[in-house]
């Protein structure tokens, strides 16, 4: 697994594929790997990078306050060590979250934006749901058992969990064979997430941006199209009728299918 350092830290990727580039930024407390079903499809015609952020995976986890635009500041220094001038951004949840600020603060670096279960500004009710997974994290002494027993709940539907629980099993063993934080390093992700608002940078976002949402997400949930997509100029919205907070997950064909035709069109 390569590795560079870049904004003080050390971090480390994947590349797969070939085309042109396409930087894919995990959600909280996940690593690279967690977009294999995506890269599967995608390095068919992209050169996939796949990072872990600032406090996942193996990337440096280093003591003091994190925030979304700090995870940004990460991926625009990863992007520039790894040689990479302009490249499509993805990123699901957290990396939504971060992947705004990068293309805000940093629009020469975007060629196209997508914003899988994003949200301009953590609320009360997104407050609260992070604070409840920091306190289980906390209670259990692990992340891991924390993803699967409190945060799986909200990225599946209750029809996918009663339909198909050797898949939810399998999801679960994934989780468990993948490079997890520790409880302190995930209370520091997790605090940027709790601090997001990038809603006044909205505005600035220059690239072609694809704005994705499950219909029945309660975290990140259709409650916040309306904010990004008025305030990202020509954003087109998606929604995934079937779908939690996890659509990579929960109907991958749908997700690959919808999300390429997107990176397709503003490719070349």
């Amino acid at each position: 697994m390569p590795i560079v350092s870049a904004n003080g830290i050390e971090i480390n990727y994947e590349v797969t594929g070939a085309g042109e580039p396409l930087v894919l930024i995990p959600y909280l407390a996940a690593d690279q790997a967690c977009y294999a079903f995506q890269v599967a499809e995608y390095a068919k015609q992209f050169t996939c990078f796949t990072v872990d952020l600032r406090g996942a995976g193996l990337t440096s986890k280093p003591e003091g306050a994190y925030t979304t635009e700090l995870l940004a500041d990460d991926v625009a220094a990863f992007m520039q060590a790894a040689g990479i001038d302009r490249a499509h951004v993805s990123g699901l949840s957290l990396g939504a979250a971060t992947g705004m600020w990068l293309a805000a603060k940093y629009p020469e670096r975007v060629k196209s934006l997508s914003l899988h279960s994003p949200w301009p500004a953590t609320d009360h009710y997104l407050k609260t749901v992070v604070e409840g997974w920091q306190v289980m994290a906390q209670g259990l002494g692990s992340v891991t058992e924390m993803v699967i027993k409190g945060i799986f709940p909200w990225c599946f539907t209750p029809e996918l969990y009663a339909a198909k629980p050797d898949y939810i099993d399998a999801l679960a063993d994934f989780v468990r064979g993948r490079p997890m934080p520790a409880v302190d390093a995930f209370l520091r992700q997790s605090g940027a997430v709790i601090g997001h608002d990038a809603a006044a940078r909205l505005e600035l976002i220059q690239a072609p941006t694809q704005v994705t949402f499950g219909r029945h997400d309660a975290v990140t949930s259709p409650r916040f199209a309306a904010p990004l997509t008025d305030g990202i100029k020509g954003a087109e919205l998606l929604i995934f009728e079937d779908c939690a907070h996890a659509p990579i997950y929960e109907n991958v064909e749908a997700f690959n299918t919808q999300t390429l035709a997107f990176l397709r069109r503003h490719s070349g």
